[in-house]
């Protein structure tokens, strides 16, 4: 009985030094490597889905304030910088709100003019091409069916889009958007139902004659600057339709979406 009084603490140490490496190693990976996400909002529809969760890679724009937990190293710009692409799909805090993840599509960079007309993507004033598919039918949704196309952008990126609402919704009739040096410009794929950077202040509806060139011209998402970028989504790791429970274990296996896990984000 001594013997095993002696070696109790011994145990107990060893199982708390394991345990304090183990969430140093997880911190490390999450503030330099890879950092999971989850997905609360629709606005990335078809691509995303509510209830998906994904890694996003820390390491491929280098690295800003945003990146390290509660922004307490105090960098300015970016370390290591490597520039995103067009047709990212990249998570960044809004200048609007830099405590809050969003999640969306790069589709403006530096010195792009951006607008949409009725629906339809303009970019340097070049109308982007897209393709009508068949409806996306959103099973979370009670199975309604939404207008799909496979839009192309410059340089060859074709992912899906949505649009609700046809070609007259709210922020299917811009401004021009003229992004400033430093700054990109982001969309949601789920055209009718994002806030992203086309929401302006007091321009609603908006007025197609209007020229936006001002960060400060523009709400809570606005043009995104360099810094706020906090990675590109890559890989899908879980994803659970609305139908989850936790009170009920059956449905953790039934409200899994089995075809999704590993999915990468295009």
């Amino acid at each position: 009985m001594a013997r095993k009084t002696e070696t109790e603490p011994s145990q107990i140490l060893e199982t708390v030094k394991t345990i304090f490496w183990a969430a140093v190693i997880a911190v490390v990976i999450r503030t330099f490597a890879y950092e999971p996400f989850s997905i609360p909002s629709g606005s990335m529809v078809p691509t995303l889905l509510v209830g998906d969760y994904l890694f996003v890679s820390k390491t491929a724009y280098g690295y800003s304030r945003y990146s390290f937990p509660w922004g307490i190293v105090p960098v300015e710009g970016r370390i290591w910088e490597d520039k995103p692409e067009r047709g990212d799909v990249i998570v960044f805090r809004p200048p609007g709100d830099t405590q809050t993840d969003f999640i969306k599509r790069l589709i403006g960079l530096p010195g792009d003019t951006v607008q949409v007309k009725e629906g339809l993507l303009y970019i340097n004033g070049t109308p982007v091409k897209r393709q009508r598919i068949e409806d996306f039918i959103n099973l979370d949704s009670g199975g309604i069916a939404s207008p799909q196309y496979i839009e192309t952008l410059p340089g060859g990126v074709s992912h899906r889009i949505i649009e609700v609402r046809g070609d007259q919704g709210d922020l299917d009739n811009t401004p021009l958007y003229v992004v400033p040096e430093g700054h990109y410009f982001m969309m949601g794929d789920n055209r009718d139902s994002s806030s992203d950077s086309r929401v302006t202040s007091g321009l609603v509806p908006f007025d197609p004659n209007t020229r936006i060139t001002e960060p400060a011209q523009l709400g809570n998402v606005g043009f995104v600057p360099a810094e706020n970028l906090i990675g590109p989504a890559k890989v899908l790791f879980w994803s659970y339709d609305n139908t989850l429970k936790l009170t009920n274990p059956i449905t953790w296996v039934t409200a899994l979406r089995w075809r999704r896990l590993a999915d990468l984000v295009e």
